[in-house]
């Protein structure tokens, strides 16, 4: 099983994530948080790396459903979407979301299926309508 549903962007990172957070709001998915990957690393250890963000998206539908089924899903919820440069192609930026099948394999919980199906049906669509523009 692939970890991610992800797409590669040729554009520049700013319009990148613009239109990642446009993408997932379509789909029911608000951004709650947000993590300059770059910043904090040059900040806490003083090291260099692309641009990396990590947007915290949440479907609060999806989230009331899982954790209806077991409290302790959240440890495993498909939140972060990342959004980052590669690091050998500086015109190049690549958007990951989490599988979210692999909440039903790691707990193995197949209350979580039809949870893990939608989710993944709405993130699979905002990642392919970036590859759609």
């Amino acid at each position: 099983m692939n970890i991610a549903l992800s797409t590669t962007l040729h554009t520049g990172f700013d319009e990148a994530v613009e239109r990642t957070r446009t993408a997932l709001s379509e789909q029911g998915f608000g951004v709650l948080t947000e993590i300059d990957m770059q910043a904090t690393l040059k900040a806490k250890l003083g090291e260099e790396m692309e641009e990396y963000l990590i947007l915290g998206a949440c479907n609060p539908p999806l989230a009331h459903r899982a954790v209806g089924v077991d409290r302790r899903i959240g440890l495993l919820l498909p939140c972060n979407v990342v959004v980052r440069r590669d690091p050998t192609a500086a015109d190049t930026v690549i958007v990951e979301a989490m599988n979210p099948d692999i909440m039903v394999e790691v707990t193995a919980e197949p209350a979580l299926n039809p949870v893990a199906a939608e989710a993944a049906t709405k993130l699979r669509a905002a990642i392919d309508s970036l590859g759609a523009n």
